[in-house]
């Protein structure tokens, strides 16, 4: 399955403009949410290939997000991957109990991004 379409969700303006921009540059149509609630709403409405999603975010976290995401059976199908600045093994593993399918830890690269693009087609 080719990844055309992503969500990028971040409540900090500039990590979701970077990684819109790194995601546009490689060929995606991009949505962005700044919150949790935000990102379930966006998600269920443009069905999306692929979700970046933060972690530590206002009022719902990534964590929660993902498992609502993952439950849904409107949007249990849709890859996340974390693009966060929580790097101790525990939220690794947490997050993928929660079914993510990558983590990258902020500082990112923009070729980190493009690689969890190519690796979940």
């Amino acid at each position: 399955m080719a990844i055309t379409k992503v969500l990028v969700v971040d409540d900090s303006p500039t990590d979701l403009v970077n990684i819109k921009d790194i995601v546009a540059d490689a060929g995606c149509v991009v949505f962005t949410a700044s919150n949790g609630q935000e990102a379930i709403h966006t998600a269920k409405t443009e069905k999306p290939d692929l979700i970046f999603l933060d972690i530590v975010m206002p009022d719902q976290d990534g964590f929660s997000t993902c498992r609502e995401l993952t439950k849904d059976s409107d949007t249990k199908g849709i890859p996340v991957v974390f693009v966060t600045n929580k790097d101790q093994k525990a939220d690794r593993v947490w997050a993928q109990m929660q079914g993510a399918k990558g983590y990258i830890t902020k500082p990112y690269s923009a070729n980190e991004i493009v690689d969890q693009l190519k690796a979940l087609q």
